[in-house]
């Protein structure tokens, strides 16, 4: 039930790979870094490392000898990456983890390599502590998104708004324990991405600002360190009071629908996805406010970061979303995605008859209180 975090817009993966054997060399033909690593169960075919924080879009390829592989490079600070493997012909990424100058050891299984062990770099170690901390957080997410798939599909609404209640509250949670962490490790790379990926996608710069201050100069020069500038930066162009801007796309049946064909109404600019779990635990709720105030002069407009139109359809009918619906089914590469600042879904801007962002990011009970401040 987790948040399709920033940090995924961030590593939009481009899975066209240079297939030579060849890995990102040093400086001279020497190697900062060694990454050592066995992959039990996959005796063979090639392994990848992906680097979100460098201009290449191709990742380092090796392949896999006897499940044992071997990547060289350099990392002048460290470095978040990806790694992957084929699998039927794909690949796939589902090993995250920090590098940087040193021998460093990988091992891992196959089908669980998102476990793997990590030895050699100090940021890693930083980032598992970070995780160990989140551990009791994040599986008490898990446990709720189940629970409330469960009440969602018997229509047990009442029990499901206590458990989207619960679920809200473990996220202001989890954004404390990221703040005490960034706050007693200002000089940790791992401070960034966290801030990114808690902080970045809905930023409130009275709060993400003070932690941002507080990161040491090497950090805040960072990849995800300027990544969260250029969020405050861009939320302060998107704040509250501010114009709306504008955009046409195509609607279900091709279309083109803008927004200011919504002028003289309240009208909710909802970002979300099919494949997107915590939008589709949301639109009950917004189902919900969008009956009882459509009469009032209040609208929606569906943004979809989709791709396949047929999963997009397929959730708005599932749904019983009954508003206007748009796209450009191009997922995170959506155009007004990157308009509207928008790096992780749900996500929502709530605009007056003029077209003023007065409220976003209203989730739940939220929405219906703030719509019946504005209509009632």
């Amino acid at each position: 039930m987790q948040r399709i975090l920033f940090v995924l817009s961030l590593f939009s993966i481009l899975v066209s790979c240079s297939n030579n054997g060849s890995s990102r060399e040093g400086a001279k033909g020497s190697s900062s870094y060694i990454l050592t690593g066995t992959i039990n169960g996959l005796d063979s075919g090639w392994a990848y490392l992906y680097h979100p924080e460098k201009d290449s879009k191709i990742p380092d390829s090796v392949q896999i000898v006897k499940g044992g592989f071997e990547f060289k490079g350099t990392a002048t600070q460290p470095e978040f990456v990806l790694l992957g493997y084929d699998q039927q012909g794909q690949k796939r990424f589902p090993l995250g983890f920090f590098i940087e100058n040193g021998k460093i050891s990988l091992q891992g299984t196959v089908d669980s390599l998102y476990k793997a062990e990590i030895k050699g770099s100090a940021a890693q170690d930083e980032f598992i502590k970070f995780n160990e901390l989140r551990k009791p957080v994040e599986e008490k997410q898990k446990q709720l998104y189940e629970d409330y798939q469960a009440a969602a599909m018997s229509g047990d609404e009442r029990k499901a708004a206590e458990i989207q209640k619960e679920y809200e509250s473990l996220e202001e949670a989890n954004k404390e324990l990221v703040a005490k962490f960034v706050k007693e490790n200002p000089s940790s790379f791992v401070s960034a991405f966290q801030l990114a990926q808690t902080f970045a996608y809905d930023v409130d710069p009275a709060v993400l600002e003070p932690l941002y201050d507080g990161l040491s100069e090497k950090v805040k020069g960072s990849y995800f360190g300027l990544a969260v500038k250029k969020s405050l930066d861009a939320a302060k162009s998107m704040a509250i009071g501010s114009k709306a801007p504008d955009f046409t796309l195509n609607d279900i049946n091709g279309k083109p629908v803008s927004l200011t064909d919504f002028k003289g109404k309240y009208i909710l600019v909802d970002f979300w996805a099919s494949w997107c779990g915590p939008c589709r635990v949301e639109n009950p709720a917004v189902v919900k406010a969008y009956h009882a105030y459509k009469s009032k002069g209040f609208d929606i407009l569906g943004v979809s970061l989709d791709e396949k139109k047929d999963k997009w359809e397929q959730a708005i009918k599932q749904d019983q979303l009954a508003w206007t619906q748009v796209s450009d089914l191009k997922g995170w590469e959506s155009d007004v995605a990157a308009l509207y600042e928008v790096r992780a879904i749900p996500m929502n801007f709530l605009l007056d008859k003029e077209g003023k962002i007065i409220a976003k990011s209203l989730r739940g009970a939220e929405l219906m209180r703030k719509l019946g401040e504005v209509l009632n």
